[in-house]
């Protein structure tokens, strides 16, 4: 059922506010705007600004339940007979190839990057969020393995694949930082993507977390020609 009026008008408030502080921040830094000239950009009061958002980090991090919820759906709904690392590593390409906001290296992702860095509050609470995702894909994991949300594989395999990701994003936003070529970054990403999935593959062997076979019988086309090519 659709949300009626009153969510909807809460919902495009939101969305406002974090659009006028995502532009601020950008354009100031994040450090240098306040919550009352989020406000007034907004066209809201102050009081309703963090009737939506506690923290003045949350106007720009408006968006990370989104990614949470993908990487649900992606463990969720994999094919039958691929194992769960096995699936978030062909969500890896499926997001490369969709270009969500959380998978794109253009001018405009690069001006987020750039101004979570030069800040220590976002760079702190984007360390948090990393830990929260770390937290939500263990128990993910753990409910599609048919494992207690407390098993320590669950945990180890989720640390690993987040840390993957976490190298993927930042080296491919650096290549698309130094080259400007969004393909050229994307091929970055993937790259870091395969050769991490691969070792969280064997790292994870007898687990419930790897389906045996993966990730070699169910790589995509190309990069199983790849790795033809390049035997090592």
């Amino acid at each position: 059922m659709p949300p009626d009026r009153r969510i909807r008008k809460r919902l495009v408030t939101r969305q406002g506010i974090s659009d006028a502080a995502t532009r601020l921040f950008i354009e100031r830094g994040f450090d240098n705007v306040t919550v009352d000239e989020i406000a007034e950009a907004a066209d809201v009061g102050r009081m309703t600004v963090f009737n939506h958002f506690p923290r003045k980090e949350d106007m720009f991090f408006d968006r990370d339940e989104e990614g949470r919820e993908a990487l649900r759906n992606a463990l969720r709904h994999r094919d039958a007979g691929v194992g769960p690392v096995e699936a978030l590593r062909l969500f890896a390409h499926r997001a490369a190839s969709e270009e969500p906001h959380y998978v794109q290296f253009s001018s405009e992702t690069l001006s987020f990057v750039e101004t979570v860095e030069k800040s220590a509050t976002l760079i702190a609470r984007a360390r948090a969020i990393r830990d929260e995702f770390a937290q939500v894909v263990t128990v993910a994991l753990a409910e599609s393995a048919g494992q207690e949300a407390t098993d320590p594989d669950a945990q180890l395999a989720a640390n690993l694949l987040l840390a993957t990701w976490t190298v993927a994003f930042i080296r491919a936003h650096r290549t698309y930082r130094d080259s400007r070529d969004p393909m050229k970054a994307k091929s970055v990403f993937l790259a870091l993507i395969e050769r991490g999935s691969r070792a969280i593959e064997a790292a994870m062997a007898g687990t419930p977390y790897v389906q045996a076979g993966s990730p070699q019988t169910s790589a995509p086309i190309h990069v199983q020609r790849k790795r033809d090519k390049n035997p090592r």
